[in-house]
């Protein structure tokens, strides 16, 4: 039995692997919500839509929009705390505020996070030594801290309301409260595991090495996982309709699961995942004010803070790469001139000198 499970898993290694696994189960997600979404917009009317985005309240607008800049806000300090656990205090808030905005915004549009995410914070921190190995640290302690607070919020969400769950996952509702147990369980084992001493903390060999938060920073770093994803779930909330009433927390739990399958998927933006996923969780609602709920969010939370890095780094390449080296090349060509006028002019007051000492 032994010999077949190994000779199973070599196989399935060789053939098949965890990557192209992931490949499939992302195209296969991404299938069903496309399908899903195609379905359920096939009946609906486009100006019965926008009927309802235009009842949205002012007042609703500005508060999601204020929860929306507090989530961006708290999101700044995944690469901030990020610097710090590695070491790297040298490099300010503004940069790593820079970094973690535009690398998130820009690289969960595009998709490929990992890859688009890592080149935007490799192009801004080089610029203080930072090498690709330490961007790699950095994406690893940002990455988890999102983990660690979208678990512990799951965790208790779905333990306190598991029919919110189940709309998703089809589960039991004893079932999902036994996961958001085991969410918090693994939460504790991690705090306990990490508690036993430094050496228990670093992960990685010869470079590329790096040392996990200790239990009071990882209550810190769950902390800032929860603040950034409460605010966005608030934002989501506050746009909904007011009619039929359901809690906050529920709320926040299908919230998350959508998310969490909009990462999985690694759609650009979660596109099509995320709004399936909150129209299956919360049938209760006219899909016509649910959708417009999904497209006021998606403008709030995806679009105009993507236009808005986008301008961000546009107008910082300009700037590194045409409008300072053309002002470093002007201030050379004047110095430059300045050094060669000096000499023309001695030899200018020297010539006269010696026709009248001649004469």
């Amino acid at each position: 039995m032994f010999r077949l499970l190994t000779a199973l898993g070599r196989g399935f290694k060789q053939h098949v692997g965890w990557k192209r696994l992931g490949v499939v189960a992302s195209l296969i997600v991404i299938g069903l919500a496309i399908w899903h979404l195609v379905t359920t917009l096939k009946g609906l009317n486009a100006a019965d839509i926008l009927a309802a985005m235009a009842a949205k309240s002012t007042m609703q607008i500005a508060l999601a929009t204020l929860c929306v800049i507090g989530a961006f806000c708290t999101l700044t300090f995944y690469d901030y705390f990020a610097l710090r656990t590695i070491g790297k205090k040298h490099v300010p808030y503004r940069i790593a505020a820079l970094s973690s905005f535009t690398s998130y915004t820009i690289g969960h549009n595009l998709g490929a996070t990992v890859f688009t995410g890592g080149a935007i914070r490799f192009r801004i921190y080089s610029d203080y030594g930072l090498t690709a190995i330490d961007v790699a640290k950095i994406c690893f302690i940002s990455g988890l801290t999102f983990w660690l607070g979208n678990c512990f919020v799951l965790g208790i969400g779905m333990v306190w309301h598991p029919q919110a769950a189940s709309a998703i996952d089809q589960l039991p509702d004893a079932f999902n409260r036994l996961i958001g147990l085991a969410c918090l369980a693994g939460i504790a084992g991690y705090l306990v595991w990490i508690s036993t001493g430094k050496e228990r903390r670093q992960l990685g060999q010869n470079g590329w090495k790096v040392v996990l938060p200790s239990a009071p920073l990882t209550l810190l770093q769950i902390a800032i996982g929860v603040i950034d994803l409460g605010f966005c779930a608030l934002a989501f909330y506050l746009l909904m309709p007011d009619a039929p009433h359901v809690d906050f927390v529920s709320v926040a739990v299908v919230f998350i699961l959508a998310t969490l399958l909009g990462f999985a998927s690694h759609a650009p933006g979660s596109l099509g995942v995320f709004d399936a996923a909150m129209l299956v969780a919360l049938p209760q609602f006219k899909q016509e004010e649910l959708i417009a709920t999904v497209v006021m969010f998606r403008i709030l939370y995806f679009m105009i803070p993507f236009a808005i890095s986008i301008c961000i780094m546009g107008t910082r390449e300009l700037w590194l790469s045409v409008i300072k080296p053309w002002h470093h090349r002007k201030l050379n060509g004047s110095a430059d001139e300045r050094r060669s006028g000096e000499p023309a002019a001695v030899i200018v007051h020297r010539q006269p000198l010696k026709r009248q000492s001649q004469g």
